[in-house]
């Protein structure tokens, strides 16, 4: 299975997470690292080259930080001019049956996520507009792998979780 992971980060030298994430999954035969910041710095995307990446790939992963409850604003973008009607949807559907996995690196505390937490939703109804597109495209959504706590982690436990990221998508999705 090959697997294209779309890494949106803004400022990825500063990360702790995103960056060692990237640099692990670098390091895998099966897996395209895709920047989208450093492939596009000025915010301008080739939608024909991105559009080729996914249909080379079998698995498509985002990952990125959580930003105010979303996706960093160059991989919002990306979706809106990538994912064409005719190409994605519609009368098009070239994404359909490939799978789709959400690695996201959210700073709080796992337990600020639910009704009675200081975010006031859990993760998931918070990803419901993530998981509505790949609805649409017909992409099939995996369950997500999140970081939580990301602000108060060692690098140390950032590198055992990057393991268990490159293990997370390495394996085969179960049967549906």
């Amino acid at each position: 299975m090959k697997t294209l992971v779309l890494v949106a980060h803004p400022n990825l030298q500063e990360s702790k997470v995103n960056r060692i994430w990237k640099e692990r999954l670098q390091q895998e035969p099966n897996i395209t690292v895709h920047d989208l910041y450093e492939a596009y710095p000025t915010g301008v995307i080739d939608v024909e080259r991105e559009q080729q990446l996914l249909l080379q790939h079998d698995r498509i992963v985002y990952q990125f930080p959580f930003y105010w409850y979303s996706t960093p604003s160059l991989l919002k973008k990306w979706q809106d001019e990538v994912y064409l009607y005719g190409f994605a949807y519609g009368t098009g559907n070239q994404l359909r049956g490939k799978e789709f996995v959400l690695a996201i690196s959210a700073g709080k505390a796992e337990d600020s996520y639910r009704p009675d937490g200081t975010s006031l939703y859990t993760m998931e109804q918070l990803l419901l507009p993530l998981k509505a597109t790949v609805t649409l495209t017909e992409l099939d959504y995996l369950p997500p792998f999140i970081l939580y706590g990301a602000a108060y982690i060692s690098e140390e436990e950032i590198r055992k979780n990057a393991e268990l990221l490159v293990n997370y998508l390495s394996k085969p999705s179960e049967p549906k």
